[in-house]
């Protein structure tokens, strides 16, 4: 299956499936994406500042939904993961106080790492199909 067949698939709801867990990990596959593409065009610093605010936002959900009652992790994890977020978050705001592009490669690299342990599959990160953008534009909106 060529990868454009594969996202015009993931594009329409209900035809791809998959659980939130999968979901996640296209999301943050496809932050990174987007935190690599920034980092190529370093001269475009409010491209780099929109991306890097908007894998924030999305590492917020995680945070928020990890902070939830109803979140069904083990507390360790959950413990972990809230670690996670607030390196993030202290990241996040550096590149904001000061956008240099080098400062994304760990943002790219964590993003990468979780994804592909959400898809259970570390050959994943290069192979999974990108997420859906215009859900990823919503969360920016």
């Amino acid at each position: 299956m060529s990868n454009k067949h594969a996202t015009a698939q993931y594009r329409q709801p209900g035809q791809h499936g998959g659980s939130p867990r999968e979901t996640e990990g296209r999301a943050l596959l496809e932050a990174a994406r987007r935190l690599t593409a920034a980092k190529e065009k370093p001269d475009n610093k409010k491209e780099l500042l929109d991306t890097v605010r908007l894998n924030w936002r999305l590492w917020t959900i995680f945070q928020s939904e990890v902070n939830s009652q109803e979140s069904p992790l083990p507390p360790e994890i959950r413990t972990n993961v809230i670690t996670l977020c607030n390196f993030i978050d202290k990241h996040t705001v550096e590149i904001l106080s000061d956008p240099n592009p080098d400062k994304l490669d760990i943002l790219i690299s964590i993003n990468r790492n979780i994804a592909a342990g959400l898809l259970a599959d570390p050959g994943a990160v290069m192979d999974a199909p990108v997420a859906d953008s215009e859900a990823l534009e919503r969360m920016s909106a």
